[in-house]
């Protein structure tokens, strides 16, 4: 047993928001309820308050995001699944697609492609957990489909430059935990999706859809062979619902998040817009990175630097006890470290998504603390030398 892992020698500083869940995510720092106090409650989102408030939502993030003119951007319902599967549901089916999947959320699209919608010229690339399928393969005359971060992986694309310009058919990116963290290239993609949950630590259940110029022209000369549900529909008449990119939602949303979201992203602004963020982002996987350096019993899940999140930080325990346990007793050795620092309110929400490999999950988007993340480290080595120690005694006693 290590001298870290003895119970009296624990750790005296934690940090000072302990939340790491990847989903919801922590609050901005600073943040207080009362901040929401005149939020539009009461009153119908369809009254011109409620509109006035929703539009600010998509101005603002227009703005931050650095989203170009003639891009349309709106609220829709069911976070940023809903997004993605109004895009899939109005776009695809009109030439062939390629799904690119690497981790339970492309995985999720995957299913959607192939067994809901059910459409036969469509092709699968897919990676292991930690990878990237081959970036080179991709066909551009179909329609493509990936997730920019891998948010159960902690692997991310690299950048854009894979993606042609030349392209025949649309770029379909789930972009939840990549907006606001990581510089999207809009002139290689087409559709793009988020929710305010994620790197904004906004409330969950409501979804953004940008939209480029070729996904309206989609849209527009386009018609699926299947039925589209009510809150689905982006046409009325063979027509754009204009509506809904200026504030006019399909369905009724939580004024209340609405106010959260506008406080988020004022935030955003005042600490200096999406260079800020993404810089946040980045210092905390530098902090992270720095410990898995001189830490010989931890690793990063993507081996590649060049292809790890900065958002949603996945990690392995790299001892050889630890790896000759099975899957099982390897999910439950870092669940119980985790629980560990959660008893001791150090740390909430950090082992590793329930597909991905065992191990921890730090997220590490901009409202996150690179000085919480350095006070939860040696929380972690506090738990891993007392479960180490404890298998080193199970082993020695049979």
């Amino acid at each position: 047993m290590t001298i870290a892992s003895k119970p009296d020698l624990r750790p005296q500083r934690r940090p000072q928001n302990p939340n790491f869940s990847s989903g919801p995510c922590a609050k901005r720092p600073g943040y207080d309820v009362s901040a929401l106090a005149d939020a539009c409650l009461g009153r119908s989102h369809r009254a011109a308050v409620g509109k006035a408030r929703l539009n600010e939502v998509i101005t603002r993030s227009r703005a931050l995001l650095g989203l170009p003119d003639d891009w349309r951007l709106g609220i829709v319902p069911g976070s940023d699944t809903g997004a993605v599967e109004m895009a899939l549901w109005n776009l695809l089916g009109a030439r062939g697609v390629d799904v690119l999947a690497w981790e339970s959320f492309g995985q999720g699209w995957v299913t959607d492609v192939i067994k809901q919608l059910k459409i036969s010229d469509a092709r699968v690339l897919s990676a292991p957990y930690g990878e990237l399928p081959d970036l080179s393969q991709v066909d551009f005359k179909h329609d493509v489909v990936f997730t920019w971060n891998g948010t159960t992986s902690g692997v991310r694309v690299p950048n854009g430059d894979w993606i042609s310009t030349a392209r025949a058919g649309l770029t379909i990116c789930d972009a939840t935990s990549a907006a606001f963290a990581m510089d999207l290239p809009w002139n290689k993609l087409d559709v793009v999706t988020w929710s305010w949950q994620k790197v904004l630590g906004g409330e969950a259940a409501h979804g953004m859809l940008a939209l480029s110029p070729r996904a309206v022209e989609r849209l527009l000369t386009y018609k699926p062979s299947w039925p589209l549900p009510k809150i689905f529909r982006l046409l009325s008449g063979g027509k754009l619902i204009d509506g809904i990119f200026v504030g006019e939602t399909i369905n009724t949303p939580s004024m209340l998040c609405v106010e959260d979201a506008l406080d988020s992203l004022k935030w955003v602004d005042r600490i200096g817009g999406l260079p800020a963020t993404i810089a946040r982002c980045e210092e905390n996987l530098k902090t992270i990175s720095g410990w898995v350096d001189r830490t010989p019993w931890i690793k990063f899940l993507a081996r590649d630097p060049a292809i790890r999140s900065t958002t949603s930080i996945q990690l392995m325990f790299n001892a050889p006890w630890f790896n000759s346990l099975d899957p099982a007793a390897q999910m439950a050795a870092s669940r119980r470290m985790v629980a560990m620092i959660e008893a001791q309110g150090a740390g909430f929400d950090f082992a590793a998504h329930r597909d991905s490999p065992p191990g921890l999950r730090i997220w590490g988007g901009a409202t996150i603390e690179a000085s919480d993340i350095a006070s939860l480290l040696p929380w972690i080595e506090w738990a891993y030398g007392i479960v180490a120690g404890e298998h080193s005694a199970n082993s020695a006693a049979a």
